[in-house]
């Protein structure tokens, strides 16, 4: 009874040992040193590589601070499993992130009369700077400035100088009064020779004659000015149709080159 006691004793003594002996794998070593790492405030910045070969663990990399170093190599050190610790890494105070710039006082996307929302609950400041740097990056690939005014429609007072300088530089009709005046003598010669008096018929004909001429020449010449102003009326119309209709393209092409770009960066632009 007492020999099977005492081996019994010594087998469970022997698996309490060697549970306790039990080393960690390389690779176990390696993962709980890097989340101990990223979870140090001190290290959790430092861009440090871990390696273990039969517990015997290599640290690379960059780290901000002397202290973030030392702190590095005793979290090493003190992980169950590690036979020793090789610290190669190098002091960087360029593996701090800069600290971000104040966000915009204004809205890019609202400039250009779209909406945005964020995809994955990015802060108000974050979007601003998001809007504002897509905003400078689609204006630098198109070079198209939406703070550009669009074009205004012409004014009355416009309007009224093209059609006064159309009508003046509009043709005149000529030899309306030559031409009535010699019908109106042929036909005063044909009435004064059955009167008796041809000369005088003629002379009175080329006068009325001469009248009428002049009066159609008059209407003739008003009917090509008011042509002419307004067809001037209508070419400034049609070129600020035109200019409205270019310059909304562009505001377009705008517009969907910053929903890209927002979408790039998980918002939704509309």
């Amino acid at each position: 009874m007492r020999r099977r006691d005492i081996l019994c004793g010594v087998l469970a003594l022997a698996t309490i040992v060697g549970g306790c002996s039990r080393k960690s794998s390389d690779e176990e070593i390696q993962k709980d040193i890097q989340t101990r790492i990223a979870a140090d405030v001190e290290t959790q910045s430092s861009q440090v590589l871990v390696t273990s070969q039969k517990g015997n663990v290599k640290l690379t990399g960059k780290v901000k601070t002397d202290i973030a170093k030392g702190e590095v190599k005793k979290i090493a050190t003190e992980e169950p499993g590690v036979a020793s610790v090789d610290d190669q890494t190098s002091v960087d105070p360029a593996t701090v992130a800069p600290p971000l710039p104040p966000p915009p006082s204004f809205s890019a996307a609202q400039k250009i009369g779209m909406f945005v929302f964020p995809k994955n609950n990015q802060n108000k400041d974050q979007q601003l700077r998001d809007e504002f740097d897509c905003y400078t990056a689609v204006q630098q690939q198109t070079g198209v400035n939406p703070d550009t005014p669009p074009p205004t429609p012409p004014t009355s007072a416009e309007i009224q100088a093209a059609q006064q300088q159309a009508a003046d530089a509009a043709p005149d009709v000529k030899g309306g009064r030559v031409r009535g005046a010699a019908r109106g003598a042929a036909g005063g010669a044909a009435i004064g020779a059955i009167a008796g008096d041809a000369g005088k018929g003629a002379a009175a004909g080329a006068v009325a004659g001469t009248m009428r001429g002049g009066m159609k020449q008059r209407q003739a010449n008003a009917q090509i000015e008011q042509q002419a102003a307004n067809q001037a009326a209508a070419n400034l119309q049609q070129q600020y149709e035109q200019s409205k209709a270019a310059y909304n393209q562009k505001i377009d092409t705008f517009r969907r080159g910053f929903a890209a770009c927002m979408d790039s960066r998980s918002y939704s632009a509309k």
